[in-house]
């Protein structure tokens, strides 16, 4: 079933996959699938081996309302980087760097479990919402990879406090801010 999950979330994406086609695909019935994952959320989850459910992570997000989405989202993701989950995360991240089928998984994953429903509490046109979302994710992933791959100070051993008082203000402003919005 994660095999088929797995293929279907990578050529269909999140949204054009189905529980449905998925359960066909491995030869097994739909309730199976639900039996096991639940919903197509769980199931993407597991097909993709995240380190962490973002839906049940989002009210720490959230918490202090609408002007501190941006210092929580920036805590968040550093606790979760310096903890137990950094293995499973390199490794996801590393095979998204280094092939496509990885990358097309790890986008999904961001863009329909994380950034919508980071940006989705925010009340923003779709448009819009989406054009904030992915400069969060630009900021959020250079985070990442200069903190935890490539390891540049004083990024890599900065406290998480200094760097959600750093770069925190940055992601507020692409969330709620006035910026030049592309396209």
């Amino acid at each position: 079933m994660l095999a088929a999950a797995r293929s279907a979330f990578g050529e269909r994406g999140f949204d054009g996959a189905t529980i449905r086609g998925i359960a066909t695909a491995a030869g097994v019935d739909p309730a199976l699938v639900h039996h096991y994952f639940g919903s197509k959320d769980r199931l993407f989850l597991a097909a993709i081996e995240a380190p962490a459910d973002p839906a049940e992570l989002l009210p720490e997000v959230l918490a202090g309302g609408r002007d501190h989405v941006g210092e929580n989202v920036v805590r968040l993701l550093l606790r979760l980087w310096d903890g137990p989950m950094q293995p499973a995360g390199l490794a996801l991240l590393r095979s998204a760097v280094g092939n496509e089928w990885g990358a097309k998984l790890l986008r999904e994953f961001l863009v329909t479990q994380v950034l919508r429903r980071v940006v989705g509490s925010l009340d923003l046109p779709p448009r819009e919402a989406e054009i904030r979302g992915a400069l969060v994710l630009s900021q959020l992933t250079g985070v990442v990879l200069s903190r935890y791959i490539l390891r540049i100070e004083p990024l890599a051993t900065s406290s998480p406090e200094n760097l959600v008082a750093a770069i925190g203000p940055t992601v507020q402003r692409y969330l709620t801010g006035d910026v030049e919005l592309p396209g």
